[in-house]
């Protein structure tokens, strides 16, 4: 179970001065490569006393104010998030022998922002930020869809659903952002953009 990556060589000057603009550069390329679900990405979250878990989630946006996904604040992320902002994603690019590895701080969004990425969700996926009381225990699947129909009965399609109070967006903020590209032999191309003052820096590491 091993393979070759033959891909080009990432070079310095190659790279965009700005972490982000390189991160829609990579996140267009995954795209155009027809990788299913390219804005899917390992969030990794800790308890204060050090205590990891991770899932993967959707990226919903990114700007230059970082990377924004959307969640139950009653889930274990969430939670984790309240007691220790610092996360880490990972975006597993693999069929194009790619990955990036973003570490930062994350904290909630405006209840502005969450409303109006909520209004844009399918009807049903509206319906089930409602039913699913996230991380929470449930007894069975059928009271799950029990919660669910009794929502759909109450707003039915085409009437407005209200934004649940306790779900709403994360944006995560980064002070790191790695570029790995693999290659032959193990020597793959690890380009680490740092935040240095008010400044990136560049900087390659050993593969």
């Amino acid at each position: 179970m091993r393979m070759q990556y033959r891909s080009e060589i990432v070079e310095e000057a190659g790279l965009a001065g700005d972490p982000m603009e390189q991160f829609a550069r990579w996140f267009q390329q995954a795209a155009d490569s027809d990788l299913f679900e390219p804005n899917a990405m390992v969030v990794s979250t800790a308890t204060p006393d050090g205590r990891p878990s991770s899932r993967t989630v959707l990226l919903k946006r990114f700007d230059t104010g970082g990377f924004v996904f959307y969640t139950n604040y009653g889930s274990r992320k969430a939670r984790e998030i309240d007691e220790n902002p610092y996360v880490s994603l990972l975006f597993p690019w693999h069929p194009i022998a790619r990955q990036v590895i973003v570490t930062g701080r994350a904290a909630r969004v405006g209840r502005d922002e969450t409303a109006a990425y909520f209004r844009s969700r399918p009807h049903g996926s509206q319906l089930g930020a409602w039913a699913s009381e996230q991380s929470r225990v449930i007894g069975s699947r059928a009271e799950l869809d029990r919660r669910y129909a009794e929502l759909a009965e109450r707003y039915p399609e085409g009437e407005q659903v209200p934004v649940p109070p306790e779900w709403g967006g994360l944006r995560v903020v980064p002070d790191a952002l790695e570029f790995w590209q693999g290659h032959e032999n193990r020597l793959h191309d690890r380009l680490r953009y740092v935040l240095d003052g008010e400044k990136w820096r560049i900087e390659r590491l050993c593969p």
